[in-house]
């Protein structure tokens, strides 16, 4: 188990996150619960506030809210320092909400509709980034329309193979996102959105991926985005001042993933810097304003998810399996991707793991997994298993499959804790069923 400070065995074998029981945790608040450590965040968020201000100057760190956002996420990373980027109205709406500031909010999405434009104009978002020519000349007419200047950006895919799960590479030369640097793409988005009125296009934004642990493909990513500034400061006589390098820094699930502590992360946050710096000074570039946006890296590891062990399976020869009350409805990852996690047993710390068990999951599907081949002591019903690092895109990705509800957020700090999200009741769920004059 990596503990990074976060979570601890203590004397009455009990797991602890924030200084809180987790089994008192589960027996006040109910399972499945999400549970995320306050400080463990904050540390996060002013590592890479205060690595980037340092290492660069001119820049900052926006909080990629996909991987959790709730009212209490959005004020907390804004407390750090940071801004925050969203990829939809609801997730826009959510942080305006919370009170974040709208100068501070940059809107991402690949597929942005015409009414999510407008919110995110009329709100006054610090930067829109585009992602389609029809995008671009949509988001210009919206401008025109209500006689203001945008700041934008463009999505670019700069054609570096990151070292991760295909489904999560997003700059493969056949991504769904941004404008190919490879094909011309790119340089045809850009004279679009420089011939625009109401856009100010200020840069270019890529994100080559999630869960990666090589600097290099940071640095890569810094050298060709450089090469096109350049580039388009000679053919165009344009030069930008401003790039956002995304996020993407990994973080530990199982054992073969490396374990960073917050050192390693302000390293990251220093390559991409100091790779910059030197690229262009060296392209005869002026230094950009710098935005970047770790998501995982900042809540993964930060949260877990614990569940109420029922069913107990063995299959002579094959398999074990120990069900939860929980699935792919709090966390459907295993499913999508195939994804590893660590699991442990929150109220049997001190005893021997010696059995190999797939957790599963109370959905009517095969595939229902919540983490695969976990080896734990002998599990018993009544058992408080721990999943680990499920800070980032499990209450994000949730859902009502099978009418299941979509458990609660807890935050801890100094053993106290409180609801970030409150559960859902059954009312909840049906709460917009119709009464359909057809039936």
């Amino acid at each position: 188990m990596n503990t990074r400070d976060t979570l601890k065995a203590g004397a009455n074998g009990h797991l602890y996150i924030g200084g809180a029981d987790c089994t008192e945790l589960a027996a006040k608040y109910g399972t499945p619960l999400y549970v995320y450590d306050k400080k463990y965040i904050e540390d996060i968020c002013r590592v890479f506030d205060k690595t980037l201000r340092e290492r660069y100057g001119d820049g900052r760190v926006l909080y990629a809210s996909k991987a959790f956002a709730c009212k209490g996420m959005y004020r907390l990373v804004e407390k750090c320092g940071l801004g925050a980027d969203v990829v939809s109205g609801g997730e826009l709406f959510t942080a305006l909400s919370a009170g974040f500031p709208a100068e501070k909010l940059v809107m991402h999405g690949n597929n942005k509709l015409d009414k999510e434009l407008v919110y995110a104009v009329e709100s006054g978002v610090g930067y829109i980034v585009c992602d389609a020519f029809d995008e671009i000349v949509r988001l210009g007419k919206i401008c025109e329309e209500r006689s203001v200047t945008q700041n934008v950006l463009l999505r670019v895919n700069p054609g570096v193979e990151a070292h991760t799960h295909h489904f999560v590479q997003t700059a493969t030369p056949d991504s769904k996102f941004g404008f190919s640097l490879m094909n011309g793409d790119a340089m045809q988005a850009i004279k679009l959105a420089v011939g625009t009125r109401g856009l100010k296009l200020r840069g270019l934004h890529c994100h080559i991926g999630s869960q990666i642990f090589e600097k290099d493909s940071f640095a890569l990513a810094v050298e060709k985005m450089t090469n096109f500034y350049k580039l388009v400061k000679e053919e165009l006589s344009y030069e930008f001042d401003t790039v956002n390098l995304g996020g993407g820094f990994g973080i530990y699930y199982t054992e073969e993933d490396r374990k960073l502590n917050v050192e390693d992360y302000a390293e990251y946050i220093q390559t991409v810097c100091d790779t910059l710096k030197k690229c262009v000074k060296a392209k005869g570039l002026k230094k950009p304003f710098l935005f970047l946006e770790p998501g995982r890296s900042v809540v993964g590891e930060a949260g877990i998810t614990l569940y109420t062990a029922g069913s107990v399976k063995k299959i002579a020869g094959l398999k074990n399996y120990a069900a939860v009350d929980g699935g792919m409805f709090d966390n459907p990852r295993h499913a999508l991707y195939g994804s590893k996690y660590t699991a442990v047993l929150a109220n049997r710390m001190n005893d021997k793991a010696t059995e190999l068990y797939s957790i599963a999951g109370k959905c009517c599907e095969s595939g229902d997994i919540v983490a695969a081949d976990c080896f734990l002591p002998e599990v018993k019903r009544g058992d408080i298993i721990a999943v680990l690092s499920t800070g980032a895109y499990n209450y994000s990705m949730a859902s009502n499959y099978n009418r299941n509800a979509v458990p609660p957020v807890v935050l801890v700090e100094n053993g106290e804790s409180d609801y970030l999200v409150k559960p859902q009741s059954y009312e909840d769920i049906a709460r917009n069923d119709a009464d359909c004059k057809l039936i």
